[in-house]
């Protein structure tokens, strides 16, 4: 087991690193006059040049790539190019924002999409239906035309949850869960929709099996043979579509907190990128390819446990 965490970790470096690399050069080639935007379009061309040779943008890309891997290994992500603001300080304040939803549809989107789906296997004709009628139109509705709905029926309408802002957690609770409850749901939608029919497939696929016939035959129950045996056979799958749920909900996050006036990482990467602020850029991709790797080592751990042979591979 150590030997194939080992191999998972890495993988997960070698992909950092390339990442990193790629995302420096595509963020180099567009002609963009930083110094010209920090100075305004006034200001004189050798102030202009001096700036930006400050910035060291007046050395190849590859010699500027290897200056901040090397001062990224050792912890410091620079200062923000517009803000002056220290790139460490200001992911690290917007980061709980996003974390309390990437959490929240993780927890929402395991239970319900389990619960859906081996209701849906086990007892398949009008449930079976059902559920998957609720898969297609979930998956189907675009996600900002769910998020309005809510808005307008949850907030809007009823006022149980504030339309717009955020309450950090150490200041309420009760009120950063009426804050995150909405965004939530909105992203939950989408994700519930795919997981729940992964399992269902799964939970179809596993009752099948000749050995679950020959538990019935010694006379065990259906709810002992799914929670025992059908459950630990069918995660594997639907762990595996959880994981890649987890890229798609960062792009999700993007719109959510633009709609909630959330000040979390999504919101923050559309308005560094629009300015070309490639330290703070960096540091907001690293950050995603980071968590990424990190929820597909818990994925592929939970798969080498439920089933061994995947370690092996």
């Amino acid at each position: 087991m150590l030997n194939f965490i080992a191999r998972r970790i890495a993988a997960g470096a070698v992909l950092l690193l390339v990442i990193s690399a790629f995302t420096y050069l595509l963020l180099s080639v567009p002609d963009i006059d930083v110094g010209r935007q920090l100075l305004g379009q006034g200001a004189d061309q050798h102030a202009v040049d001096a700036k930006n040779t400050a910035l060291g943008l007046d050395r190849p890309v590859i010699e500027q790539y290897a200056d901040w891997l090397a001062h990224a290994v050792r912890g410091d992500l620079g200062v923000s190019w517009f803000t002056s603001e220290d790139v460490g300080t200001a992911v690290s304040g917007r980061l709980p924002v996003t974390l309390s939803l990437v959490l929240g549809v993780t927890v929402v989107t395991t239970v319900l999409s389990f619960l859906l789906g081996v209701w849906a296997g086990v007892r398949r004709g009008a449930v079976d239906r059902a559920v998957q009628i609720i898969g297609v139109a979930g998956y189907a509705l675009p996600g900002f035309l769910v998020t309005l709905i809510l808005v307008l029926v949850f907030a809007v309408q009823l006022g149980w949850f504030p339309a717009i802002g955020y309450t950090p957690f150490t200041e309420s609770p009760g009120g950063w869960l009426s804050t995150v409850t909405l965004p939530v749901l909105s992203l939950s939608v989408a994700s519930v929709a795919g997981v729940s029919q992964q399992v269902r497939g799964a939970v179809i696929d596993v009752l099948r099996q000749d050995y679950v016939r020959t538990l019935r035959t010694r006379g065990l129950t259906t709810r002992r043979i799914v929670l025992k045996h059908v459950l630990r056979n069918a995660s594997a799958p639907a762990l595996t579509v959880l994981g890649m749920q987890f890229v798609g909900l960062l792009g999700g996050a993007v719109l959510v907190e633009q709609i909630f006036g959330l000040p979390g990482i999504g919101s923050m990467t559309v308005a560094y990128t629009t300015r070309g602020d490639i330290p703070v850029i960096m540091a907001l991709v690293m950050l995603t390819v980071v968590g990424v790797v990190l929820i597909n080592l818990a994925v592929d751990i939970l798969i080498g446990w439920l089933n061994p042979k995947a370690r092996v591979a």
